[in-house]
């Protein structure tokens, strides 16, 4: 039985132009949309263009990071999944900030709360679990550990940023309590580890300890990982033209991360 795998950080919910200078004062206060010969940056609630885009992906476990809490339902709804949602950070009063981030994304920016949301297609869950890998400081970390219908389990987690020993714990932590809640079933771990494989030898050290394999590539910070699992496509990250949208005849191009996926079989 085949698994298409898919791992994408949301980026809040937000989009990303190439052009770095689309990224105005003006665009951020006064929410007003800048445009290149190629590209816009439109500071909107972005709901339906994921959900457009997720819905239309072809795969069968989707693995994502900073996604809005309050897309939850709506994104499970518009892929014809269901859900395991696992709030992550800065989730204090999610009826003002979902409003405040409705109106005004990027002011907002990660504070409107975040989660990861797993989604699964086909099986349905079996069971949820969550995982505190960093209970506050600097901010609370989770990996939600999602069993399907099929016993065959996920675990979702976004790593701590700019601080690698950190990320590195939080990863150890994470794919040791998956592996022993997985109870020797097949697991993929996925998600943004915010760690680099040219620059950490962590992964090496889950290969060996764990059978967890293998990274995206080199420079990658987005991973899906298998134990237990035959790699008939390795994990590889979309090109970005794939994440882009058509909009007033120009691109948008949604999240500043680019899904990766991969193919696995049980």
């Amino acid at each position: 039985m085949q698994i298409r795998a898919l791992s994408w950080n949301l980026f809040h919910g937000r989009d990303a132009p190439p052009d770095r200078a689309l990224l105005t004062w003006r665009s951020r206060l006064l929410r007003i949309t800048e445009r290149n010969q190629t590209h816009v940056q439109v500071n909107r609630d972005l709901l339906d263009e994921f959900a457009h885009l997720l819905a239309g992906a072809a795969w069968d476990v989707a693995l994502l990071q900073e996604c809005p809490p309050r897309w939850a339902d709506s994104l499970a709804a518009a892929c014809d999944a269901d859900g395991h949602r696992a709030l992550t950070s800065r989730n204090r009063l999610p009826s003002l900030q979902g409003a405040l981030h409705r109106w005004n994304p990027d002011l907002m920016g990660s504070w409107e709360g975040g989660s990861n949301l797993t989604l699964v297609r086909w099986s349905g869950i079996a069971e949820r679990r969550e995982l505190v890998l960093r209970p506050a400081r600097p901010e609370r970390r989770v990996m939600a550990f999602t069993r399907l219908g099929n016993d065959v389990c996920v675990g979702n987690l976004h790593a701590t940023t700019r601080n690698q020993l950190l990320a590195e714990e939080e990863l150890r932590l994470a794919a040791g309590t998956a592996v022993e809640w997985a109870g020797g079933v097949p697991l993929i771990l996925g998600g943004d580890f915010n760690l680099r494989p040219n620059a950490s030898g962590v992964f090496g050290e889950l290969e060996q300890r764990f059978g967890l394999r293998p990274p995206t590539a080199p420079d990658a910070i987005d991973h899906l990982l298998a134990r237990g699992l035959g790699i008939d496509e390795p994990p590889r990250r979309w090109p970005p033209e794939a994440r882009e949208i058509p909009w007033d005849g120009l691109a948008l191009r949604l999240s500043d991360h680019a899904p990766v996926e991969a193919l696995l079989t049980s």
